[in-house]
């Protein structure tokens, strides 16, 4: 994935019932960390990075791009939300297309967060990009990750193989549901 072309960056934060998604900050660095060493997060994503490896290798203000926003919830960094354009996918019906990725730390899950912030960051990609068509891709036996697609207004496009797994290409149009 790169960038999202023309979108000015970073935006001004963006405030939710319960959360602020804004740009990573140094202060993020421990909880990125925690976030690519947790073989929880990484069960569908090809399995945990060491975290001695992401000590040494994460920047001191990571994830600092376009289209990469911190989940705040009460001025702690719990997750990070991805929009970023597709150049390259195993299901070549993805590239050209922004991808909407999602990470949450494990005690933030099953209260709803992961669902009020993609629907944040799809409402303002749909602000700034008008009309952009949006994939979400994963695995079929991440139940939960299926049922947030859904909510957010996926619809499945296709279904392929890759790492050994069968994976789940969903594509939201910007008149989809919002939220």
């Amino acid at each position: 994935m790169n960038d999202l072309g023309p979108v000015a960056w970073p935006p001004a934060p963006i405030k939710t019932e319960r959360l602020v998604l804004r740009e990573p900050e140094a202060r993020d660095r421990a909880v990125f960390i925690e976030l690519h060493a947790s073989s929880k997060v990484y069960t569908y994503l090809g399995g945990p990075r060491s975290r001695d490896e992401l000590e040494r290798e994460m920047p001191e203000a990571p994830g600092r791009r376009p289209g990469s926003f911190v989940v705040d919830l009460g001025g702690a960094m719990i997750g990070q939300v991805l929009l970023g354009r597709v150049t390259e996918h195993l299901c070549p019906t993805a590239v050209g297309k922004v991808d909407l990725g999602y990470l949450f730390l494990p005690r933030a899950w099953g209260f709803g967060y992961a669902t009020e912030a993609c629907a944040a960051a799809l409402d303002w990609l749909e602000d700034v990009l008008p009309g952009e068509p949006v994939v979400l891709a994963t695995q079929t036996a991440n139940i939960p990750s299926m049922r947030l697609a859904t909510k957010l207004g996926f619809t499945e496009v296709e279904r392929y193989r890759a790492w050994d797994a069968e994976q789940w290409l969903g594509l939201r149009s910007a008149v989809g549901p919002r939220g």
